[in-house]
């Protein structure tokens, strides 16, 4: 076992973890404009959409004809918006979970690289006569980080699962707008 100083990059691994930090945050942030001007274009869409129907509603004189203008074309047309609306927002949570889901893995990779470089840096400076020691503490770490890969492939899987939920509820909503149109 060599005798070899601590080469420690804690500023280096600091300033990942704070560019990590930086980019999920942008993530979010673009996220959440993406999704308020989602909402601000389906509001004004609404409104207008509602003034045209009540012109057309005002210009109906018969109760009969005005109940069956509202099922056929109002309601229908609501609905057709509500589910653009709802894909729309959908797509920008699938797309906000894969980046951060790439910016989660890429931190993992280079903290466990960063790991397992301190601790062969450690083992490499330990005192002679300390071998058993040494043995155990690596055989415990190797353990550990198997147990790690474990969490990590977890993760993985539950951002997996959150994208095909995602993607079934787009899905699911696009076959109830088409069932309608048929029906």
């Amino acid at each position: 076992m060599s005798k070899k100083p601590f080469n420690m990059n804690a500023m280096l691994g600091q300033q990942s973890a704070v560019d990590a930090t930086r980019a999920a945050g942008r993530v979010t942030i673009e996220s959440a404009q993406a999704i308020a001007q989602i909402n601000q274009q389906a509001t004004q869409e609404l409104a207008s959409m509602i003034q045209n129907r009540v012109s057309e509603l005002m210009k109906t004189q018969d109760p009969k004809s005005a109940f069956e203008y509202v099922h056929a074309e109002v309601l229908q047309d609501a609905a057709k918006e509500i589910t653009q609306y709802h894909n729309q927002l959908l797509q920008v949570l699938k797309s906000g979970n894969q980046e951060l889901a790439d910016i989660a893995e890429k931190m993992i990779q280079e903290s466990k690289a960063d790991l397992i470089h301190f601790v062969n840096e450690a083992t490499d400076n330990a005192p002679v006569g300390s071998e058993a020691f040494v043995s155990v503490f690596k055989t415990s770490f190797n353990n550990a980080l198997q147990n790690f890969e474990l969490i990590r492939a977890a993760m993985a899987d539950s951002f997996a699962n959150f994208e095909k939920s995602v993607e079934n509820v787009s899905s699911l909503s696009g076959q109830k707008g088409s069932s309608k149109k048929k029906g």
